[in-house]
C-alpha cells in the first residue's frame, strides 16, 4: 500500500501548495482511492508532481462533512469522470461552529458538491467498498457531548443540535492480520476510533494510523486546544492500544504533535503535504 499526502496544512517543499485541509491518495493492491480533497482545487496542482494521476482513481471517500475535506471534490469530478464518492448521508446536512458569543462559522460541504448526485454513494453502515477496504461509521454513544464541547453543531431533521459526528466514517484497510486506519479528523477521539476498529476486526493488530487528532486550538494548527496532559494521555492510550505507526497532522496542531513526541517516539511521524508512506512491500 502506498499513501501520498496531496494536501495538508504544511509542506517542506516550496514547489507544492498547502492549505488548511487534508487529501490522501491511497493505492492498495492495484486499487486507487482519493480520501478527502482539501478545501479547494489545490490538490490538482500538487498531484502531477507527486506522481499521482487523479483521473485514474477508482473511487473517492469523504471522511466527514466539513469544507476543508470536501472543497476540492467538484474539481476532482471534472478531472475524473467515473469514480464514485462514498459519503455518509449526514454529510449533506449543514455543519456549524457556534461560539458562546454567537459567532457562527459554516463548516459544511460546499453546496456545489451535492449537485453531483450521480457521483455520490450514500454509506449507511459498515461496508466493504473494495476487497480488504472497509468504511465504518462510529458506534460509540454520546459523541454529541464532544460536539458541544468544541462548539460544533449540525442542522438535522429535528433542527440544530450538537454534532454527534454521524457524518464521519473511518476507512480501514485489512491486510492479513494487520490493519491500516484512516481517520482524517478523529472527532470521536483517535483512541475511540482505534477501539471501534479493533472491535470490528477482533484479533487483528493496528499497523498504522493516518489522520488528525483534532487537538489544535481556535487559532489554528499553531495553537493547542486542550490541556497538555490531555494530549499526552492520548499518546499513552495509543501506545496501550498497540498502534505501531502514527502519521498525523492537519487538525492535530504542531504544539500537540510536539507534546506527543516524547511519548510515542519513533512511532510518530508528521503527515505533511508531499509525504509518501509505503506499507506491506513485497
Amino acid at each position: 500500500m502506498k499513501v501520498t499526502a496531496l494536501i495538508e496544512n504544511t509542506t517542506p517543499d516550496d514547489a507544492l501548495r498547502c492549505e488548511h485541509g487534508l487529501a490522501l491518495f491511497i493505492e492498495y493492491d492495484g486499487w486507487r482511492c482519493l480520501l478527502d480533497a482539501g478545501a479547494s482545487a489545490a490538490l490538482l496542482e500538487n498531484a502531477p508532481g507527486l506522481g499521482v494521476d487523479l483521473s485514474r482513481a477508482d473511487a473517492a471517500v469523504l471522511s466527514h462533512g466539513h469544507y476543508d475535506h470536501s472543497g476540492g471534490f467538484p474539481a476532482f469530478f471534472v478531472q475524473n469522470t467515473t469514480a464514485p464518492l462514498y459519503l455518509r448521508p449526514q454529510a449533506a446536512e449543514e455543519s456549524w461552529q457556534i461560539r458562546k458569543d454567537g459567532e457562527r462559522k459554516y463548516l459544511g460541504v460546499p453546496p456545489e458538491l451535492l449537485r453531483w448526485k450521480t457521483r455520490l454513494r450514500s454509506v449507511t453502515g459498515p461496508g466493504e467498498i473494495h476487497p480488504g477496504v472497509w468504511l465504518l461509521p462510529h458506534t460509540t454513544p454520546g459523541l454529541e457531548k464532544r460536539g458541544e464541547k468544541v462548539a460544533m453543531y449540525r442542522q438535522g431533521p429535528d433542527g440544530l443540535a450538537p454534532d454527534d459526528f454521524a457524518h464521519e466514517q473511518t476507512l480501514v484497510v485489512v491486510h492479513g492480520e494487520e490493519l491500516a486506519i484512516f481517520s482524517s479528523c478523529s472527532h470521536a477521539g483517535a483512541d475511540t476510533v482505534v477501539e471501534e476498529v479493533k472491535a470490528a476486526f477482533p484479533g487483528k493488530s493496528v499497523r498504522a494510523f493516518f489522520g488528525g487528532f483534532h487537538l489544535m486550538g481556535a487559532g489554528g494548527a499553531t495553537t493547542l486546544g486542550v490541556r497538555p496532559e490531555k494530549a499526552q494521555a492520548l499518546g499513552e492510550r495509543l501506545l496501550a492500544l498497540g498502534v505501531r505507526e502514527i502519521w498525523t497532522g492537519h487538525c492535530t496542531g504542531r504544539p500537540a504533535f510536539d507534546l506527543l513526541v516524547p511519548i510515542l517516539g519513533d512511532r510518530l511521524h508528521y503527515l505533511a503535504t508531499g509525504t509518501v508512506v509505503t506499507l506491506w512491500e513485497d
